[in-house]
């Protein structure tokens, strides 16, 4: 059961009604993480308007679904890795490719620097060794890319946050976490 309000659009205020209704047009449904952050339509707006910025971006959708897995999976967020494992999915990546993301593992490499770099930054609470950037660069990432990547980690540490703290129920068909030892 969640610990706030799981906000409909019929029941938002200010900006937030009109925000439900637009992410109800692109998932054609409203996921209850979108409800529970309607409760303050500045948070909303802010999450929803990184998600559209980024989904605008130059890293592709598979690849961002399983950095999305790999933070999830990290944090204990059965929300955000149910719900990424279903986007990932969409996106085209193998049930095999997202159950291995979630302990950051990859048959191609620069997924796996992706993953590696991601699970670091959550990790070491963003300090990461000068050898995480140096094997995102060898694997072909931009600085472009690297700074997506980067906003990617923190879209999914807030989203994760938000599912943990409030225990938002589940919309998604669930998934496992897995232990990476």
């Amino acid at each position: 059961m969640s610990h706030l309000p799981l906000v409909t659009a019929e029941q938002a205020r200010g900006p937030a009604a009109s925000l439900l209704a637009e992410i109800h047009g692109a998932f054609g449904a409203t996921p209850n993480m979108f409800k529970a952050v309607a409760n303050s339509p500045a948070a909303l707006q802010s999450m929803w308007g990184a998600f559209k910025a980024l989904g605008q971006g130059t890293l592709p959708a598979q690849l961002t679904e399983q950095v999305a897995v790999v933070v999830a999976n990290r944090n204990n967020c059965h929300y955000c890795l149910a719900a990424h494992t279903a986007l990932g999915r969409k996106a085209g990546a193998s049930a095999e490719a997202m159950s291995a993301a979630q302990v950051a593992q990859s048959e191609d490499p620069k997924t796996l620097a992706a993953l590696g770099f991601a699970l670091a930054v959550v990790e070491g609470r963003g300090q990461v060794q000068p050898a995480h950037l140096e094997a995102l660069r060898a694997a072909g990432f931009s600085d472009e890319a690297m700074m997506e990547l980067l906003a990617h980690v923190a879209l999914n540490l807030f989203t994760n946050y938000v599912n943990v703290v409030f225990d938002v129920p589940l919309d998604f068909p669930k998934v496992e976490l897995r232990s990476s030892r």
